[in-house]
Order: C-alpha cells, then sequence, then structure tokens
C-alpha cells in the first residue's frame, strides 16, 4: 500500500483528489496540507471526507511514496523542490513544470522559475500522448484542463495530417475551473443566467496547446485561435475545434464521415477514458467520471474538421488525469481509482 501525500488539499483539485485516492485500492492517503485550514480535520473543512480521519496539516508529514501538488502556478514549484531533490515520484497539477521554455514561462506567468533545468525533465502529463514518458518519469506536470479538451479533440486529426495548421478552438467551463479563491468574476450574482468570453489577447493554457501540437506533428505549421468562455455551471468543459481540411483530408471525406470517425476510433483504441462518441457530446455525460467524450464530425460545405469533446474539469481536467499519471508512475493499473461511471443527469 503506497502512501500519499497531497499539498493543498483545500482547493478544488486537491479536495478532488482526496476523494478519489480514499476509494483508490493501492493507495493510502496519509497526509493532506492546507496552511489556511491547518489544524482543522478534513472532515471539518469538508464532511464528505470525513471518514478519511486525516488533519489538515501545514507540511507533509511523515514519509510519503508520492506527492501530488495542488498549489496554484507560481506557488507549487518551490513547494515541489525538496520532494523532486529527494527522488520522490510527483505530479504537479498547476502549470509550474507544463512549459519546455523557462522563457515562456516567465511570459505568461510573469514570474522567474525557481529551477530551468528542471522543465526539461517533466513529462507533459497527458497520458493518451505520452503515456510511455509518464511510466518512465518521476516528475510529471498535470496539463490545464482546457489543454486536455482541446489536444484529445485535436491529435488524431493533427496526426494523420489531415488538417491544416489554422486552427481555432472555442471552449466552455464551469466556474470550478476558477478555482476556489474569491473573485467578482466568479461571483453568483456575476455568473449565473450569464456567458462571457475571456482572455481575448492570450490565455495561460495557449502555450500549453502549442507546445503539444507541435509535437504530435512537428511539420504542421500552426496558427491557432484559442478563445475561453465562463458558462454558468461548476462542472465541465465543452470544447468546439475547428479546421480547414487537408488534401488528404478531402480525399478522406469523399469516402463519408465514417471515415473521420473510423480515424478517431483507431487512434483511440486501446485508450481506457476516451470515447468516440456516436453525437454530439454533453459536459453532465462526463461529470464527476475520468471520461473525455469526443465527436469528430465533417462539414462537407465548408472543407472543415469540428471535433466536439467534453469532460469534467476537475477529474479529466485535473485530479482524475493526475491519478491516471500516479497509476502509471507506480506500476497500478491505469483505471485504478478511476472507474467511476459520470452522473448523469
Amino acid at each position: 500500500m503506497k502512501r500519499i501525500g497531497i499539498i493543498n488539499v483545500t482547493g478544488y483539485a486537491g479536495v478532488e483528489l482526496a476523494r478519489i485516492l480514499a476509494r483508490h485500492p493501492g493507495v493510502k492517503l496519509t497526509s493532506v496540507t492546507g496552511r489556511s485550514a491547518a489544524g482543522q480535520t478534513l472532515g471539518s473543512v469538508f464532511p464528505h471526507l470525513a471518514f478519511t480521519g486525516l488533519t489538515i496539516t501545514e507540511e507533509i508529514t511523515g514519509s510519503v511514496d508520492f506527492v501530488f501538488s495542488a498549489l496554484g502556478h507560481k506557488d507549487s514549484a518551490a513547494r515541489c523542490l525538496p520532494y523532486i531533490h529527494a527522488g520522490v515520484p510527483l505530479c504537479d497539477l498547476s502549470a509550474d513544470f507544463r512549459l519546455k521554455s523557462a522563457g515562456e514561462y516567465t511570459e505568461w506567468y510573469k514570474v522567474v522559475h525557481p529551477e530551468p533545468a528542471l522543465l526539461e525533465d517533466a513529462v507533459y502529463g497527458l497520458t493518451e500522448l505520452h503515456r510511455d514518458e509518464v511510466r518512465r518519469s518521476k516528475l510529471v506536470a498535470n496539463p490545464g484542463c482546457y489543454p486536455t479538451a482541446a489536444l484529445l479533440a485535436l491529435a488524431p486529426a493533427v496526426k494523420a495530417g489531415i488538417i491544416t495548421g489554422d486552427i481555432i478552438i472555442d471552449a466552455k467551463s464551469g466556474v470550478s475551473g476558477a478555482g476556489r479563491g474569491l473573485a467578482l468574476s466568479t461571483h453568483f450574482s456575476e455568473v449565473t443566467e450569464n456567458t462571457s468570453a475571456y482572455g481575448l489577447d492570450g490565455h495561460r493554457h495557449f502555450p500549453e496547446i502549442t507546445q503539444e501540437l507541435a509535437v504530435i506533428n512537428p511539420s504542421l505549421p500552426l496558427r491557432v485561435t484559442f478563445l475561453p468562455h465562463l458558462v454558468p455551471m461548476v462542472r465541465g468543459i465543452l470544447a468546439s475545434c475547428y479546421a480547414p481540411l487537408t488534401q488528404r483530408g478531402l480525399d478522406l471525406a469523399k469516402d463519408g464521415r465514417g471515415a473521420v470517425a473510423a480515424l478517431y476510433r483507431d487512434f483511440f483504441r486501446d485508450e481506457p477514458f476516451v470515447t468516440v462518441a456516436e453525437q454530439p457530446p454533453q459536459t453532465k455525460q462526463t461529470s464527476g467520471s475520468n471520461a473525455c467524450l469526443v465527436y469528430p464530425h465533417l462539414d462537407q460545405r465548408t472543407g472543415r474538421l469540428i471535433v466536439v469533446s467534453a469532460l469534467d474539469n476537475l477529474v479529466k481536467g485535473a485530479a482524475g488525469e493526475a491519478v491516471q499519471n500516479m497509476n502509471l508512475m507506480l506500476g497500478f493499473p491505469e483505471t485504478a481509482g478511476l472507474e467511476q461511471a459520470a452522473l448523469y443527469p
């Protein structure tokens, strides 16, 4: 039984990690931190986790076999460094190890990385794209929620070269994606009965998306437009991705939409958490689960590929993906602790 510690259990990703890990058959959650709630029992802060019997502390206590950091960017890397240097396997849910370029990290996050040499060592933990590297790694950077939805939607088409790099990603997220901190933009009165676009001058998940698309197909010239929206729901991401077909894609389109669906089914054939849907997915169909539903569609009139993907931003977009990575890193079955089906409706 592997002993697990969570840095910052009191955020949405942290508490979701605790929920999943508490029922994992191969691990025992032994230590959880949260400085604002240090000294309180986990059950007093989150009554649904009272059965764990854990107390929140300022630092991880005792020896652990694996660490998750659910701190936000800028703060997470420094707290992770002692465990990384001690050789403890770690999955960081922040953005602090996702980008390979230290300069790009500073450009987007406005801070200097405390140990930029680690950026090359960290594995980008989108399991479906980097499974073997994750399995061999002791430092995994968990992907952002928007990039997970966009990359899983686009990866088969980009890999096969059936679309150009002129890609538009139009994505909507529930309010929990903004975290548990207080802000006017996520105040109930501001969000309810309302939808808003943001990040028009550049969203921090953009460089993740372009970095990983370039890894999938280095020869594809990229011109990506990414526009996120906030919608009045708690959980979920729906990403609608559009790109013109290349000549190869147009040739494939002559065989009908089934040919593109077959390409997607083949790409995800052995993936336990990605389903190629037979109709456009809905966010409620993934709520509480580690599933990503992907629906490719050919617009015959315009010669464009449209791909819609849906996932739970707190599970497949955060804590569930992190546990999926942990499973590989520690040698567990990839699906361990993650078999929960979606809560629908």
